[in-house]
């Protein structure tokens, strides 16, 4: 099984593509990881945030298939712990997905259509943090979760 993390748009700041490419970096010892950066949509400058969320969500509906498994990281999905996430994470290993995506949206998140494509939603905390940090939050966290299935000490230094 492959795990990637799609995200809306390059992020505008370098320190946290060098911390998600040093935790994607980690993750390639375990897994297939990879980082797939869905376009931000041009001229959008007076375009309505609804309008601009179905741009991106089609977007994102052209490059899933069918036998994809799309967890959307959004503030009402389900919270779980480092070792949670690492439990679930192993059943999902086991099973017969060929892919496994984790999604995080543009500034104003998911369109309907994405809502009722994903399988699953995944909040990583009740705070509020942007949509740039939370992928360095979400790639840390896999690594993590990584790291608890190996018994490995990451998780407790």
């Amino acid at each position: 099984m492959k795990i990637e993390l799609w995200v809306v748009g390059k992020t505008n700041f370098a320190y946290l593509d060098e911390g998600i490419g040093l935790y994607t970096r980690r993750l390639s010892h375990y897994l297939k990881f990879s980082v797939t950066i869905i376009a931000d949509q041009k001229n959008v400058t007076n375009i309505d945030n609804q309008l601009l969320k179905k741009l991106e969500g089609n977007a994102i509906l052209k490059k899933i298939t069918a036998d994809d498994f799309l967890i959307l990281l959004d503030e009402r999905g389900n919270e779980m712990t480092s070792e949670a996430l690492a439990k679930w994470l192993e059943r999902q290993l086991q099973s017969q997905q060929k892919r496994l995506i984790f999604l995080i949206g543009g500034a104003f998140g998911f369109s309907d259509e994405v809502y009722a494509r994903a399988n699953m939603q995944w909040s990583l905390s009740k705070l509020t943090f942007s949509h740039q940090m939370i992928r360095l939050f979400a790639v840390e966290q896999i690594y993590r979760a990584m790291t608890i299935l190996r018994n490995e000490p990451y998780h407790n230094s």
